[in-house]
């Protein structure tokens, strides 16, 4: 009963479009309820669930990505990603792509990377010649690429929940994060096969790609610095954060100069709201994830999830796909992982499933589920700085979702992509 009640109340709560967070607190406290539970366990598990060290990441992270938002980095990746690709048909299209992968490693976020280098992007390409429903399609999915480059604030949850080493996850990601770029770049040369409207740019000289180089120069350094110093031992994933943004104060204040210290209310104001949303999910959805485990519910899960895939590891994954894909369509990145991680988990490692393929594996359904309705944060963004509907877009994104889902089944079912980097640390 007491897990009827869980289930019933959570998505009960979401059709009437109470926030995700309020809907896991409030399924939560009706299944304790329910179960004639102590209400004493709330507070310890939502401190469990929000205590670990790791956690430590996120509002360092979150506040980086603000910093660096503010000193104008992305028109300078923008240009520097010009020079170089702008003039070639479909050129801006590339840049987007382009510039997302090199912005995810600043931000870490997907809806930062769309709010950041759309409000450039979109209308860029618009004036272009580029329909606008293709435009906003391409960004909102771009985008998305920066949950899965590190440094990537779902990986950090991921790894918290898991145990799995940080560093080796983030690095599992910059491949799987290429591997969609690649295809994102294909699926946008060929939808403008047709459109002759299509400006291209004017060549740049080597000079001009100098000067961009240049501009972008310390924007660059930032993932080179964060994933170096992970991987050359100098410092955790946790304290790569905080290195972060102390290094985008220094280049705010000292080299680009964009940033007063009046700027830093604003900065420090954002970064909290962000974060107190984050750590408020992951605290409900922590007390969601602990219900369901005492109650038995996650073990029901996995052994359903096993019977359905007749013990098959292929099959699971197939399995695994649709059920995170439809989580990701739903739920926020941080929901989806401590709801369903409990479940997935112990059966994948079971099936001999490495446990960083599953990561990412789990990361790629979240991201793109993204660009998914109805939930789809990045399709949201995109939308508001496209003025454009969500029916719009959605149309303009189809291409686009297509080589996410195709790049999703190769990470799926070759598991090199993920495995081959993290593999190199051992």
């Amino acid at each position: 009963m007491t897990n009827i009640v869980l289930i019933v109340a959570f998505f009960g709560l979401l059709i009437l479009n109470v926030p995700i967070a309020v809907s896991l607190a409030m399924a939560s406290v009706a299944a304790l309820l329910t179960g004639g539970y102590n209400f004493s366990m709330i507070p310890a598990n939502v401190y469990a669930a929000t205590s670990k060290f790791a956690l430590l990441a996120v509002p360092y992270f979150i506040f980086a990505g603000n910093i660096m938002e503010k000193t104008g980095i992305s028109e300078k990746l923008i240009r520097f990603a010009q020079s170089f690709v702008g003039h070639v048909r479909g050129g801006l299209a590339l840049v987007c792509i382009i510039v997302s992968c090199f912005f995810a490693a600043i931000s870490g976020s997907g809806p930062a990377t769309v709010a950041a280098l759309g409000l450039v992007v979109i209308p860029s390409m618009i004036s272009h010649g580029y329909k606008r429903d293709y435009s906003c399609g391409l960004m909102a999915t771009a985008g998305s690429i920066g949950v899965i480059i590190p440094p990537s604030i779902t990986f950090v949850i991921f790894g918290c929940i898991t145990g799995i080493s940080i560093g080796k996850l983030f690095i599992a990601g910059i491949l799987p994060g290429i591997l969609m770029g690649t295809l994102l770049g294909i699926a946008a040369i060929w939808g403008i096969r047709n459109n002759s409207e299509v400006k291209r740019m004017p060549k740049a000289s080597w000079k001009e790609r100098w000067v961009s180089f240049k501009d972008a120069f310390w924007g660059l350094m930032m993932p080179v610095i964060i994933l170096g110093g992970i991987y050359g031992g100098v410092f955790t994933p946790t304290e790569s954060a905080a290195v972060s943004a102390i290094y985008g104060l220094f280049v705010g204040f000292f080299i680009y100069r964009s940033i007063k210290l009046r700027d830093l209310y604003t900065i420090l104001l954002n970064s909290l709201s962000q974060t107190a949303t984050v750590m408020f999910i992951m605290a409900t959805a922590g007390l969601f994830s602990w219900v369901m485990t005492i109650e038995g519910l996650a073990d029901q899960a996995g052994a359903l999830m096993i019977t359905l895939s007749l013990g098959n590891k292929y099959l699971f994954l197939i399995l695994l796909n649709i059920v995170l894909l439809i989580a990701g369509c739903l739920l926020d990145g941080a929901s989806a992982l401590y709801i369903l991680t409990p479940i997935f988990y112990s059966v994948a490692i079971g099936l001999g499933i490495d446990p960083i393929h599953l990561g990412v594996i789990a990361i790629v359904n979240l991201a793109i589920g993204m660009i998914t309705p109805p939930v789809g944060v990045d399709l949201f963004v995109a939308c508001g700085i496209g003025n454009i509907s969500i029916k719009e877009i959605v149309r303009g994104n189809m291409p686009f979702l297509i080589a996410s889902l195709l790049a999703l089944l190769l990470i799926t079912y070759i598991p090199f992509i993920s495995t081959f980097l993290p593999n190199l640390m051992k």
